[in-house]
């Protein structure tokens, strides 16, 4: 995850080559976590220290449905691959640019560089020094072009769009809306923070991690204390 370079322009926080995450809406944060669980007993907040300790409590005795109350709205722009990822994350809602409505544009994920097959993990990928990166990059270039200028001749010989899109690559830029709670957004993170993720979708997940902890710092930070102490 050092490979990762977060640029943020006005709250947009850019991702691989053309890809970004921005934060669109807000709802809670800590003090709407720890007021949800204490309702519970018909109590109220107990000021800061003992507030962030509740936060400890809930997370490590596994009492998450008041991190629920919580919700983020982002707008993403990932290539299709990723997203097919991301969708698996079904505790969400989520709403996607449509290669029916609208034509698409030129717009593919380039690698900086291809990964070799991990030989151990079947899903993997490990960097490799052993591969011919330009004849590589070169292929793929052409192929992403080819597929492109393809499906602009469909579109001019009158191709519906839904039709014309199935030339296209995983390689396209996606863009959805997506809606998560703080639960939900915590598991997200742990699984694509997790260094056997794919390493574009773990670019995502640092941009996103960086917004939950500016929102929610109390939460991330006994998430993170927790985290490091499962893994010791």
């Amino acid at each position: 995850m050092t490979d990762a370079v977060l640029k943020q322009e006005k709250g947009l926080y850019k991702v691989l080559d053309k890809g970004f995450v921005k934060l669109i809406d807000f709802m809670g944060g800590d003090q709407n976590a720890v007021d949800s669980a204490r309702v519970s007993f018909g109590s109220v907040s107990k000021g800061e220290a003992l507030d962030r300790k509740l936060i400890e409590y809930l997370l490590e005795h596994g009492h998450f449905s008041p991190f629920e109350h919580s919700v983020f709205q982002f707008h993403i722009k990932c290539p299709i691959f990723v997203a097919r990822q991301w969708m698996r994350h079904r505790i969400a809602s989520y709403n996607e640019v449509s290669a029916r409505y609208t034509e698409v544009k030129e717009e593919f994920y380039v690698p900086a560089s291809f990964r070799g097959q991990d030989k151990i993990n079947r899903q993997g990928s490990v960097r490799s020094g052993g591969l011919d990166q330009a004849k590589m990059l070169a292929a793929y270039d052409k192929a992403i072009k080819a597929s492109f200028d393809i499906y602009k001749e469909l579109l001019e010989a009158g191709a519906a769009r839904e039709m014309a899109r199935m030339v296209l690559p995983v390689a396209q830029y996606t863009q959805f809306h997506w809606t998560i709670n703080a639960r939900s957004l915590l598991n997200f993170l742990e699984l694509r923070l997790d260094s056997h993720a794919q390493f574009e979708i773990q670019q995502y997940a640092i941009a996103i991690q960086e917004i939950f902890a500016e929102k929610m710092p109390w939460t991330w930070e006994a998430y993170t204390k927790l985290h490091e102490k499962k893994t010791a």
